[in-house]
């Protein structure tokens, strides 16, 4: 459970890495657009950086459908702020493309976030014999598709299946497994009640043996099960991210970064991992 990702060393044994968002797109899911001008994105990812964030995500296309964004646009929209964030953090650009999985690389980017699932194999070639790490997610459609009413017979165990033969497209194309991350994809292609029996059961994700992220970060399973709103879901994400990492997950992706580093960090302390900042009460 020892990497060396983007240049920095991560023990998952005793620490979880706290991976920010910055999105430049106009519709993304959460923020609709705050980051998707240049100066704020720039903005954002140097108080992720100031905020803890171990890990920044940088995001040129939603999952969601929307309208068409072409590879050129793509990295128009995320190389300027790669090349800002690498000496911040671990940059991490969440793409499906290979092509642009190849010039992030190139530009300084630690970690591609695959959220197809290696729907297209040749992403696996664009990171084999580099230093990248890939994130293999979970999703029963391509991205920019509609999957409404998806169905599971065990949502569970069919995670763990598709992230099993996903692995081994990897593995033979050349990955090494100590760059591989999976992420079971909460609420893609999968309802509130798939999301929160997949969260409840997370550890059968993590017994596959690779680092474990947790997208949950205002999700849709988060605002239906409280029955709140997107700008109300910060303590329902903190609540499942805590549960997330004692269930095993050692990265968490987080929209609010510094309330998301205090409550890994306490949640590490009382698991043993980590020392307080200071001892004085009581001394």
């Amino acid at each position: 459970m020892r990497r060396v990702i983007g240049g920095r060393q991560f023990d998952f044994a005793r620490r979880v890495a706290v991976m920010a968002i910055v999105n430049r797109t106009p519709d993304s899911f959460h923020d609709r657009g705050r980051t998707f001008a240049l100066e704020h994105a720039l903005t954002a990812v140097r108080a992720a950086a100031e905020q803890g964030a171990d890990w920044i995500d940088i995001g040129g296309v939603p999952f969601a459908p929307g309208p068409e964004v072409t590879p050129a646009e793509e990295l128009d929209r995320v190389l300027p702020v790669v090349e800002a964030a690498r000496e911040l953090a671990v940059v991490s650009v969440d793409t499906y493309r290979p092509e642009v999985a190849r010039a992030v690389i190139a530009a300084g980017a630690g970690v591609i976030n695959d959220t197809s699932g290696l729907r297209d194999p040749a992403m696996a070639d664009a990171v084999a014999g580099t230093d990248a790490t890939l994130v293999i997610t979970h999703s029963l459609a391509a991205p920019r598709t509609l999957h409404p009413s998806p169905h599971y017979d065990d949502v569970t165990k069919e995670v763990c299946a598709f992230l099993e033969q996903r692995l081994r497209v990897a593995l033979d194309r050349g990955v090494r497994p100590e760059q591989i991350v999976l992420d079971p994809g909460h609420d893609l292609n999968k309802n509130t009640l798939h999301s929160l029996e997949l969260t409840r059961r997370l550890d059968e994700v993590c017994a596959l043996g690779y680092p474990t992220l947790a997208a949950i970060s205002n999700k849709d399973f988060i605002g239906e099960t409280l029955d709140r709103p997107q700008s109300e879901r910060l303590a329902g994400t903190l609540a499942a991210t805590v549960f997330c990492v004692l269930r095993g997950a050692r990265v968490v992706r987080v929209h609010d970064v510094r309330a998301a580093v205090d409550a890994v960090r306490m949640t590490e302390a009382m698991l043993g991992w980590r020392e307080p900042a200071y001892t004085r009460h009581n001394l």
